[in-house]
């Protein structure tokens, strides 16, 4: 089993990131052949800052090995030293039809949310089909948001596949359901877009006053949260605390009692021990960013053998070789 996924290095990584993405693939580097990339050419759709990508790239790398990636077990990579990519996404994107590009979830956000439309923008998705279908990939692990784009890649592999003969593995998306969207601390799905992040890494005084800004109602300590499920900071503590712990705390805001910034203090406490061994280990891999380098490097060089067997496979079959 061939697993594939990809992470854009548009900003600090956080909750939302590490329960939606990262954390499923770490544990699925132990099941199969794992290839997980830094997607810095889709990054260009929404990030125009060169030093800035270069900047995040390193920190996305960072971030990914502290968190538990395992370049034995895994293929970890830049997606842009992998330039194949780029002339399969060209070989897609002339089956690829209008109308799918079109009816877009994804695209049509974005417009909405006043991002200027580009060709980049529009494409994105026959890009990612390029990315999944390109290590002939078995399962992609995406959160519930990136699912139609696996349904499209899918439907771009088969009109490959009938227009030029069995050219691309169809690839499955694989969805945890109970962390597919992290909340954030407005109660939006936890996105840098929305500026409602709660990052993995970062300053122990700006992230416990980030949390301690999680939005509550107005109710009082005092009164029955029969809703208690619901609250923001009992969703967020279930994920980085015990479920005993979590279970307590639901309980207790649901009797009443309980008051909010006792509850936020507790989530702070053990989202910052949740990561405490990540932290030292990303520490330590700050200080020797070479080696970091050379990992991303190896990946490429591993990632980028088996790309161009698979395009030489789609220009050979479509009568480009």
């Amino acid at each position: 089993m061939r697993i594939l996924s990809g992470i854009q290095p548009s900003g600090a990584l956080h909750l939302g990131n590490y329960f939606g993405m990262m954390r499923p693939a770490i544990e699925l580097q132990e099941k199969g052949e794992a290839f997980y990339f830094i997607a810095d050419y889709h990054s260009m759709t929404s990030l125009f800052d060169a030093a800035q990508r270069r900047q995040n790239t390193l920190e996305v790398a960072l971030d990914f090995l502290a968190c538990g990636l395992d370049p034995n077990r895994a293929v970890f990579f830049k997606q842009s030293d992998v330039p194949e990519v780029c002339e399969l996404a060209w070989l897609l994107s002339t089956v690829t039809p209008m109308g799918l590009l079109e009816r877009a979830h994804s695209y049509k956000d974005k417009i909405a949310k006043g991002i200027s439309p580009h060709h980049g923008l529009f494409a994105y998705p026959v890009l990612m089909a390029a990315d999944i279908l390109i290590y002939d990939s078995n399962v992609v692990p995406v959160g519930r948001d990136q699912k139609q784009h696996v349904e499209m890649t899918r439907d771009i592999a088969a009109k490959f596949n009938e227009q030029y003969g069995q050219t691309f593995v169809i690839p499955e998306a694989q969805i945890r359901e109970e962390v597919a969207v992290v909340p954030g601390t407005d109660g939006q799905k936890m996105s840098k877009s929305y500026g409602n992040t709660i990052e993995i890494f970062g300053d122990e005084k700006s992230l416990r006053k980030k949390i301690m800004s999680i939005v509550m109602d107005s109710r009082t300590p005092q009164e029955p949260k029969p809703d208690a499920e619901k609250n923001l900071a009992i969703q967020l503590l279930k994920l980085v605390a015990p479920a005993e712990v979590a279970g307590e705390f639901e309980n207790r805001l649901r009797a009443g009692g309980l008051g909010y910034g006792e509850l936020k203090n507790t989530l702070f406490e053990h989202y910052w021990n949740y990561f405490a061994r990540a932290r030292k280990k990303r520490a330590e891999l700050a200080a020797n960013p070479d080696y970091v380098r050379q990992v991303l490097a190896a990946g490429a060089a591993r990632a980028r053998a088996l790309a161009q067997t698979v395009l030489k496979r789609a220009r050979k079959n479509c009568g480009l070789d």
